[in-house]
This record gives structure tokens, C-alpha cells and sequence, in this order.
């Protein structure tokens, strides 16, 4: 049965250029759909710039522009950088529209009725140097939960509590720096505090989006167990939806000089770009995907595709929001994770941070990043990171060496020999593909999203292919007399494998899949329908270059043209470096040296992790069952619960400090410390266990 999905991607801010980093997510919801698509689903992909909030007001102010013209030119900036990469959206919107207006106030109004919105005076913190009170994110400080630095005044990127700002610890202003000092204001309240709400969040958070199909990643569904608490409790605080004036966005319906918080509006900003979308072609019945009883009815799916960043806002206050409004919930979350350019995160501060516009203006092919970002996506919310090296590694490899390079190795003999005819094919050769077809392997990895399994698969088969011509050596058989059948059959074959090939790929490639279609004058490629070979007499276009070798010049040209951001912010990077040097200079610098008699009394083990298990009432722990070559597995408690679900560790190898004095816990012995990584902070870059290399055993020493 044929499905109906409306899909979105998160709202980037309309007050900064699109990066590496965002487009893991738009590259990963733009491949699914196109997937969809092909296999005969109806999809409506939509998405719109989030244009609402403090920030977009001040820069505005700073440029000398009205907010509405800034965030039309970003508007526009944004769209084409998504168009360059291949990102087809159906419509690309504004949360400064009309139609989010509505549902907002609409929202808004209900929550009302149901007795879920509540007014209250609240201290809130006013910067006393601009005359303003100020919104959660222009106050930074200290994480009230974990002690993280630099932490914005919503939410903590390092543990990811959630608070008021006023919880903060040393809070300052983030536009002057100033102190900020305590006033009271009325505020208005959406109350997740209520028992609907938990009893809702809890059965809502463990669903599934269909049989077989989580509503949220197993990661992400952990979370929300740990920010909601054990049965029968609910740890969650009511939600400020409401901001002061001066405020760039939409007034609450009889509350002058109230704002709609932006993260109330933002989100009902996907409602609104497919009701203008809905609006503009006539033919889209749009309460039959957001209305709760049409929708399920009509058997539609809603989707949202957003970044780990966002989740505590998508999981908890967007569906509760929706459910006690009487909108449809999101059938399921697709969560990524951030982008690590060699090793860090996209960032300024750390030198990691490159455009979109710069990978487009240094005539670098945008597919090439597709196919990149494809293979290192496991359907998870593990990170994804772009080593630059790998990258070249890897699409010469794959796409020039395997996949382009069947056609250029056959091509041209069946022009000049054979008047660009076709002939029959050798079924023999033709039997993994239509194996592979059948099994709907490839067509399952895309499903559940995990590209990487998916091309590992499609590079399987373009081996295949490539040993079939090897075998055959065309160029042989063109130089031997009576041997014009062999070859034609030979180059046929490896037509259609390649033709195969490229409907695998066109979901990542869709710009090469239709260069490959024009090549071989056929129809656009689906994924429905009996498999069938290129037909015998059937006439291919003359061949032409498809795809070029990625060079390390041009790499060395795109981060020379991102140096300026590439330099931390308190000083410019030498013009030589490596964009991981100054991480590693800091590093370095930041811990005394010590002896190498010192280093030696620390007995550091390779350790198997037998089990780990949730450690009940300890938000950050797991428990660890280790085998270091003892007679029984030892006990440590490691404060990795944050990054990692205890399923995925069991049998993984990691590294202990195995003479460490045990530790009496409330829980129970801790008899030992696993090693992780993270940046200086502990907020960025996420918490990363060390892995030993493969043919390590538990026990061996390390040293």
C-alpha cells in the first residue's frame, strides 16, 4: 500500500549562512524523500526559515535594516545554497506568514481552553546596559545541573537540562556583557508540569511510528525517559511562551506588549509553509495530515527530520503542544547528529567552520558532499564527521573508480562499433542485481535511513560489475576478428548493470542519476516494477564525462577561502595550518607536563564491556560490567548516559584505569574509570569512549 508523508526539515535561523554542519540533516531528509518518491509514495517535503526573536532584531538594527528586509535577503540566501546542494524542497517558507499566525493563536487558544495556559509574575533578568529585558539565549552563564561553561540561558548543550535563566550561575549578558539584574514581569505559561501532559509525554515519547518503527531514535527515547522522570513522577517544568517587548515577532492574542517565544512559533512554522504550499496548487487536503482525527483516518505520516541539538523542543513541548490542541502528533523523529570537520565540531571558536556558499563558489561538485554525508549516516544520532582526506579517498574511489568508470570502460565501443546500439545481455552476469532487487536489501538500508549500509551494498555490486568487465576485457575483444557479438553482448551487460547502479544511487546522486538517464535516453529511474534489461536495438546517446576526480587543491582552495572563520575567534590561525591544529595546540597547552614516572603509574587495560545497564535514580550514569582478563568482570559507574544507549555498548572494547582506588557510590563499588574524549568544556563535542584497535584483547597493558 502506496503511503502519504509530509515531511520537514528543521528551521535554520534566518541570522547566519547555511554551513557543513546544517546540511548533514537536509542531505539525509532530501535523500529519503527522493527514496520515497521513487518507490511510488506521495511526499510532501516542505520547510521555512525560523525569522523570529532577539537576534534577528538586533542585526538587523546593526545592518540598518528593517527585520522584514533582513530576513527576506537571508530568505533568499538560504534557498539557493539548499538548491546548489540538491535539497528539493516543495516549498520553502517564512515563519514571519500569515498562515503561522493562525495556528499559533489557534494553538494558543486551546491550550487556553483546556486550563493549560497560565499567567504568573516572574523574576527575569534585565540588561541594565540596553535597556531590555533579555530573551534565554543572550544570557550565558554556568549549567545550574552540571556546572557546564557558557551555557545559554534555556537549555544546557552539555547535559541537556533544561531551566530558567534565572537558575543560571555567574549569568551575564550576552549583548553588553553586563551583569544582568532580576525584574518581575507577567509571563505566560504552557503547563507541562499538569499530569496530562506527563501521562501524554510518556506514552507518546515509547510509541511507534508503525509496526516495527520507533517514534524516536532508542538514544533519543532514553532521554526522554531521563527528563521525565520514573513512572507516576513528571520532572518537567512549565514553559515560558512568552517574551517582553522590545521583541521581533507575533503579539499574544490580549496581552499588549507580549510576544509569542519563538520557540512556540517556530515549529508551527512546518504547519504553515504546507498550508501555503497547500494554498498555492490547489490540490493538497492538508487537514488530512495535521488534523488528529482526519489524519489518522486518511493513514498519513508526519515526519520531521531535525538535529539532536533540538530534540528536548520537538520531543516534548512540540507533540504536547499538538495533542492537547487537537492537532495530529509527529509520527517519528529522525534525529542526526552534529557535523565534526576532522575530528571537531563545526564551529568558529574552533576552527572548524566552512559554508555552504564556499563548497558551491570553489566549483567543488555538491554530490560529491552528498555521497560523503550518505555514507557516514547509520540512521542514528551519532555524529557524522568529514575528514577531508577521506572524503577525497572516498569519492575517487568510489564514484570515479567504480561506479563512472563502468560506463567509460564500455561506452564508447558500442558508439563507434555498434552505432550506439544496444544488444542482449548476459543473464548470468545480471543475477546478484536483480537478486538485490528482488531482496529489496538496498531498498530497506534507505528506509530506516541507514545510507552507509545502503552504499556499502551498491559499491558491492559496482565490484561485481567491474570484475565482469575485467573478466571480459572489452578492449581485448575489440582488437580480435569474429569478435564483434562477445563484445557487443559484454558492454550491453555492463550498461544495464551501470544503468542498475544508478538507480541505486539516485536518491544520493540525483543530478549524476540524470545526467546517466540523458546518457542512456531512458526514462527517470524509479524503484517499483519488475526488474528488466536495457532491451536489445534500444539507441544510447554518445558518451560524455560524468564525474571528476576530487583534488587536494581544491580542498586546500575551500579551507583558504573559509580562513577567516577558520580562526578561532581570540586569534588568526597561521596561514599553513591544518584546521585541527589549533584544537591540538590548546589541548597540549592547557595541562602541565608531567614525568614519565608519573605516566607509568597509571595502569591503563583494554577492557570488554560484558553488560551495561541504566543505573535507576542517577541521570548520568551507566553501570559497566568490565572484563579485564580477570576472573570476574569488575564494576564502574561512567557518566556517559548522555551519549550512550547501554544496548549499543555490550562486547565493545574501551580503555580502563584499572588501579584507580575504588570508589563507594550510593549504587553500589565502583572499581575502575573507562577513558573518554570530549572537548575542554564537555559541551560541543559530546562524550566519545576510547576504543582500542582491532586484535586487542581485555587485559593487554597499555603504555
Amino acid at each position: 500500500m502506496l503511503r502519504k508523508i509530509f515531511v520537514t526539515n528543521a528551521l535554520p535561523y534566518a541570522n547566519g549562512d547555511i554551513h557543513l554542519g546544517h546540511l548533514v540533516g537536509y542531505i539525509q531528509a532530501d535523500i529519503w524523500v527522493r527514496f520515497q518518491r521513487m518507490r511510488g509514495n506521495t511526499v510532501h517535503y516542505v520547510c521555512a526559515d525560523d525569522t523570529h526573536g532577539t537576534p534577528v532584531m538586533l542585526r538587523a538594527e546593526k545592518e540598518g535594516l528593517t527585520p522584514e528586509a533582513l530576513i527576506a535577503r537571508v530568505h533568499g540566501e538560504h534557498l539557493r545554497d539548499f538548491t546548489g546542494f540538491g535539497i528539493a524542497f516543495d516549498h520553502y517558507y517564512t515563519t514571519h506568514s500569515e498562515e503561522t499566525r493562525r495556528y499559533a493563536e489557534d494553538i494558543y487558544a486551546k491550550l487556553r481552553a483546556k486550563g493549560l495556559i497560565e499567567e504568573r509574575a516572574i523574576e527575569q533578568f534585565y540588561d541594565p546596559a540596553k535597556e531590555m529585558f533579555l530573551p534565554d539565549r543572550f544570557i550565558k552563564g554556568e549549567c545550574p545541573k552540571c556546572g557546564a561553561a557558557d551555557q545559554y540561558g534555556d537549555n544546557c548543550e552539555s547535559c541537556g537540562a533544561a531551566y530558567a535563566p534565572t537558575e543560571l550561575k555567574n549569568p551575564r549578558s550576552a549583548i553588553s556583557g553586563a551583569i544582568p539584574v532580576p525584574r518581575e514581569s507577567e509571563h505566560y505559561f504552557f503547563r507541562l508540569s499538569d499530569k496530562r501532559a506527563a501521562a501524554f509525554l510518556r506514552e507518546w515519547t515509547g510509541g511507534e511510528a508503525r509496526p516495527g518503527v520507533r517514534r524516536l531514535p532508542p538514544e533519543a527515547a532514553n532521554k526522554m525517559r531521563e527528563w521525565l522522570g520514573e513512572e507516576g513522577e513528571n520532572k518537567l517544568s512549565d514553559w515560558d511562551i512568552s517574551r517582553d517587548a522590545p521583541y521581533f515577532g507575533f503579539e499574544i492574542p490580549g496581552a499588549p506588549g507580549k510576544y509569542f517565544y519563538v520557540w512556540l512559533d517556530a515549529p508551527v512554522g512546518y504547519l504553515a509553509s504546507f498550508r501555503h504550499l497547500a494554498d498555492t496548487r490547489g490540490n493538497i487536503q492538508v487537514e488530512d495530515y495535521i488534523d488528529a482525527g482526519k489524519a489518522a483516518a486518511a493513514g498519513t505520516e508526519m515526519l520531521h527530520f531535525i538535529g539532536k541539538d533540538i530534540l528536548y523542543f520537538h520531543a516534548l513541548f512540540w507533540p504536547a503542544m499538538l495533542e492537547f490542541a487537537g492537532y495530529r502528533t509527529p509520527s517519528q523523529l529522525c534525529v542526526n547528529g552534529f557535523l565534526t570537520v576532522n575530528g571537531m565540531k563545526m564551529s568558529k571558536s574552533r576552527g572548524t567552520f566552512i559554508t555552504a556558499r564556499s563548497w558551491l563558489d570553489q566549483k567543488l561538485d555538491p554530490e560529491t558532499l552528498r555521497y560523503y554525508f550518505a555514507g557516514k549516516s547509520n540512521g542514528s544520532m551519532e555524529d557524522v564527521d568529514l575528514n577531508l582526506d577521506d572524503l577525497i579517498a572516498r569519492v575517487n574511489a568510489d564514484l570515479v573508480g567504480k561506479f563512472v568508470n563502468i560506463a567509460s570502460r564500455c561506452a564508447g565501443f558500442i558508439g563507434k562499433r555498434f552505432d550506439g546500439r544496444l544488444g542482449e545481455i548476459d543473464p548470468a552476469a545480471t543475477e546478484a542485481f536483480t537478486a538485490a532487487w528482488a531482496a529489496d536489501e538496498i531498498a530497506a538500508a534507505f528506509e530506516a535511513r541507514e545510507y552507509s549500509r545502503a552504499l556499502r551494498e551498491i559499491m558491492r555490486l559496482a565490484d561485481l560489475a567491474n570484475q565482469y568487465i575485467n573478466d571480459h576485457k572489452p578492449w581485448e575483444l575489440a582488437r580480435q576478428p569474429g569478435k564483434d557479438a562477445e563484445l557487443l553482448r559484454v558492454c550491453s551487460t555492463a550498461l544495464t548493470l551501470f544503468r542498475d547502479l544508478a538507480r541505486y544511487l539516485k536518491p544520493v546522486l540525483p543530478a549524476l542519476a540524470a545526467q546517466v538517464e540523458a546518457f542512456l535516453a531512458i526514462a527517470p529511474l524509479d524503484w517499483h516494477g519488475p526488474w528488466q534489461a536495457l532491451p536489445a536495438g534500444h539507441r544510447i546517446e554518445p558518451y560524455r564525462h560524468l564525474a571528476a576526480r576530487i583534488e587536494r587543491a581544491q580542498i586546500d582552495a575551500l579551507l583558504e577561502a573559509n580562513r577567516g572563520s577558520l580562526a578561532p575567534a581570540s586569534a588568526a590561525a597561521p596561514a599553513t595550518a591544518d584546521i585541527a591544529d589549533d584544537a591540538a595546540t590548546a589541548a597540549a597547552a592547557a595541562a602541565p607536563t608531567i614525568s614519565i614516572d608519573d605516566f607509568a603509574k597509571v595502569d591503563l587495560r583494554v577492557a570488554r564491556i560484558v553488560e551495561a545497564r541504566h543505573v535507576e535514580g542517577a541521570g548520568k550514569l551507566l553501570r559497566l560490567l568490565l572484563d579485564i582478563g580477570e576472573e570476574k568482570p569488575r564494576q564502574v559507574f561512567a557518566g556517559i548516559k548522555s551519549a550512550y544507549n547501554p544496548e549499543t555498548l555490550a562486547g565493545r572494547l574501551t580503555v580502563m584505569v584499572a588501579n584507580l582506588a575504588p570508589r563507594k557510590m550510593k549504587f553500589g563499588l565502583s572499581e575502575g574509570m573507562v577513558l573518554a574524549a570530549s572537548d575542554p568544556d564537555g559541551k560541543n563535542g559530546g562524550i566519545h569512549l576510547l576504543s582500542p584497535d582491532s586484535g586487542a584483547m581485555p587485559g593487554m597493558k597499555i603504555k
